[in-house]
């Protein structure tokens, strides 16, 4: 039977523009991108130029510091431009696409008779590892390290976010080989999380993994909250997390030998013209998608959710992993004594405004953060918005100051920048909560290196 945690410090934020199940087709491009950004912690090491041809599945790049980590090609073609920022730092390897996919074959993979070394291998060689975190840091997984525990998130609890069990519709086969393929990779469990407020979905149900349940409120969809709650992280272990949404991609891999990273990646927001599910490649140009389906009139467009997303150009890519796309205004005007108003219609996680008065209105937010950053003071008020055995304020003072003991005592192995996303809507001293705190990893991590 599975155990059910309840959820009660957070934050719903229910926003204008959720997507029905309307399928909106297929994108394709002729060029595709793959950024070495979308990797936090990885120091890029290229093994093509300009004018390499690849297939999908071959390395375009490799993390420098820890070789085993494989970043490939979503399509076949050329590689025309590698495009570079300052100190010749790599921003972006550019692939012309061929009009029918070419893949480099590794070979279907016997997951009943086979070892941990085999299985980490084709993890590594068919670019799937690269889908699995690592925590702490939150970092792409190295197939060397030997995990506690593996967590697969199947709840997805952000603002607008997509229906899973519509987006894994049909890949029954293809999520039954990606948790079998997770099982032999750690000696501890492998838990799948689902929602226990939605039905039930029997496709993640798999008699190697155990099962667990959340209700109540975001961040139940985080799985940091979700290993906080079911089993909590010590000093020195090593938990892996993947997303439900990627255990096709991963089967697939195992099944036939192929990387294919394609998605039904939900458009949502008060901004899209057209809101649905389209079927996606990973680092597809949306440039023509976004002329077609969102109103792109002072428009903030975001590869993700509107907490952890990352903003795109209109004739931007789709990043690494990324499954949601939302359109809502951009925030570039100012309201005249707007706090002066009672604000029945204005958003505010606490009383500010009467608008609590109707807890189920949904908001068209925008981007604006209403202040400019302010003194850092304790208010205690992070505490309601992070379900987690922390003291949210007092980690984040160390990490400013750089107290590396202080901030391993307060619990920074727990936790990763998403997890202060709903606490950095909150923050009335208007911080980067999630920068300040993926810093703080970063340099915790060259410490221990």
């Amino acid at each position: 039977m599975s155990q059910t945690f309840k959820i009660r410090k957070g934050h719903n934020i229910k926003l204008i523009g959720d997507a029905p199940q309307k399928h909106l087709g297929s994108v394709a491009s002729s060029i595709y991108a793959v950024s070495p950004s979308d990797f936090p912690g990885i120091t890029p090491k290229l093994v093509v130029k300009a004018g390499t041809q690849v297939n999908a599945g071959d390395v375009l790049f490799y993390d420098k510091d820890r070789p085993e980590v494989l970043i490939c090609s979503p399509v076949s073609g050329e590689v025309t431009e590698i495009k570079r920022g300052a100190k010749r730092k790599i921003l972006q390897v550019i692939v012309l696409a061929d009009s029918d996919t070419k893949y480099a074959d590794h070979g279907s993979f016997d997951l009943k008779s086979t070892d941990r070394e085999a299985t980490a291998s084709h993890f590594a060689n068919t670019g799937v590892g690269a889908l699995i975190t690592s925590r702490p840091y939150g970092v792409a997984a190295s197939m060397h390290e030997l995990p506690r525990d593996i967590f697969v998130n199947g709840v997805q609890s952000g603002p607008l976010a997509g229906d899973l069990a519509y987006q894994l519709a049909g890949k029954e086969i293809e999520v039954a080989a990606a948790i079998e393929a997770l099982s032999l990779m750690t000696a501890g469990k492998v838990y799948v999380s689902q929602d226990g407020d939605a039905p039930m979905m029997e496709l993640l149900s798999h008699e190697k993994a155990t099962s667990i349940l959340f209700t109540g409120k975001h961040p139940k969809g985080l799985v940091g909250t979700q290993i906080a709650q079911a089993a909590p992280m010590n000093k020195g272990e090593i938990v892996w997390t993947v997303n439900a949404v990627d255990l096709p991609i991963i089967g697939h891999a195992f099944l036939t030998g192929k990387y294919a990273p394609s998605y039904q990646v939900v458009l949502a927001g008060s901004k899209a013209k057209n809101t649905g599910y389209a079927s996606m490649t990973q680092g597809v140009s949306l440039s023509s998608f976004v002329s077609a389906n969102i109103d792109n009139d002072n428009t903030r467009i975001i590869a993700g959710d509107v907490l952890t997303g990352t903003a795109i150009e209109e004739n931007g890519f789709l990043g690494f992993g990324k499954s949601q796309i939302t359109a809502i205004p951009e925030g570039n005007s100012t309201e005249f004594f707007g706090w002066v108003l009672p604000g029945f219609g204005k958003f505010s996680t606490n009383r500010a405004f009467w608008s609590w008065l109707f807890p189920n209105r949904k908001y068209d937010l925008d981007t604006n953060i209403h202040g400019e950053e302010r003194a850092f003071v304790v208010t205690g008020e992070y505490d309601k918005f992070i379900p987690m055995d922390i003291f949210p304020q007092q980690l984040l003072r160390c990490i400013l100051i750089g107290d590396v003991e202080k901030m391993e005592q307060l619990g920074i192995y727990e936790v990763l920048p998403e997890d202060f996303a709903l606490a950095e809507v909150a923050c009335t001293s208007k911080l980067p909560l999630q920068q300040i705190v993926r810093d703080g990893l970063m340099d915790l991590r060259k410490e221990m290196m």
